[in-house]
């Protein structure tokens, strides 16, 4: 897989300079028209993880590949990338405009309750991309160009402004969502769940083939929780209709897609960071699961 990508790589390959503000303890911020850093016949940005976050609005048609999927978008999306989530984008055309604002953790973690990876736009599982409407596109537009107005002033609070501005599009695309989606964890069972999905995604993406991945059955996580197993077992049952095993199987099928497409890895590379003792219970455990050997998949 791509090295992760970090601000200072964004600047260079971007920008060809480094700002002096970078290294600020209150994590960096900066905001840019998307027409000013990729001109047209650029080639689209290399699948990789980064180590910021970026919030775009991006204008045209594209393919946008998160994780382990695919999806088309057309038209304005705003789209939320976070850290912990490879990516990289395609345009299927060259005359793409928009905008875009990168900053890191450090920016929000003191001023914001709670942390921005709670934000369901944010989280590996969640909804990265929202599809907008003109009249949408207009006022996420009108956000982007306060930002750039107040990135460039000498207004000693503007970053406290800039913050509320993120802010205002993070809630913005949260009110799109329906509001089932959205809800408070209201008893212990959901509680369980939602914990045993954070420990899950935690040990993901697999960076290089010396990382493992080792809770991999619901005793482990059951462990990890200090409850009995039955009781995880149950409460994910009931919450997702899933059994415990179907979610950790599920997760490892979809890093192992990525790691297959996106790394030059050989298998028993893949097969050992994925926490199988042999290439042949991981080949086993793919072919069941995706109905072809890695081999085959990757050559597809």
């Amino acid at each position: 897989m791509e090295k992760t990508e970090t601000l200072e790589d964004f600047y260079q390959k971007k920008m060809n300079y480094l700002p002096q503000n970078l290294k600020q303890d209150i994590g960096h911020f900066n905001v840019f028209r998307t027409e000013d850093c990729s001109g047209p016949g650029s080639t689209p940005v290399k699948y990789s993880r980064r180590d910021f976050y970026k919030v775009s609005l991006m204008r045209g048609e594209f393919i946008f590949h998160y994780a382990d999927k695919s999806i088309p978008v057309s038209g304005s999306t705003l789209v939320f990338f976070n850290p912990k989530v490879p990516y990289t984008w395609e345009g299927t055309y060259e005359d793409y405009t928009g905008y875009f604002c990168i900053f890191k953790e450090g920016f929000f973690s003191e001023k914001m309750r709670g942390s921005l990876s709670e934000f369901p736009m944010f989280t590996p599982g969640g909804k990265p991309a929202y599809s907008l409407t003109k009249e949408q596109d207009k006022e996420i537009s009108q956000i982007f160009l306060k930002m750039l107005e107040e990135i460039g002033s000498d207004y000693v609070y503007k970053y406290d402004l800039l913050r509320n501005y993120v802010t205002e599009m993070i809630h913005y695309a949260l009110k799109m969502q329906p509001s089932e989606s959205i809800h408070q964890h209201t008893n212990a069972k959901s509680r369980i769940t939602s914990v045993f999905t954070e420990l899950l995604e935690r040990q993901f993406p697999i960076d290089s083939p010396a990382q493992r991945f080792s809770l991999r059955s619901a005793n482990d996580f059951a462990k990890e929780l200090a409850i009995h197993v039955n009781h995880l077992n149950r409460a994910i049952k009931e919450t997702t209709g899933k059994t415990t095993t179907e979610h950790i199987m599920e997760r490892i099928t979809s890093e192992a897609k990525a790691l297959l497409k996106h790394t030059n890895w050989n298998i028993s590379e893949i097969s050992y960071c994925l926490g199988f003792e042999e290439p042949s219970h991981f080949n086993n455990f793919f072919k069941k699961q995706v109905a072809l050997t890695p081999s085959a998949f990757r050559n597809i």
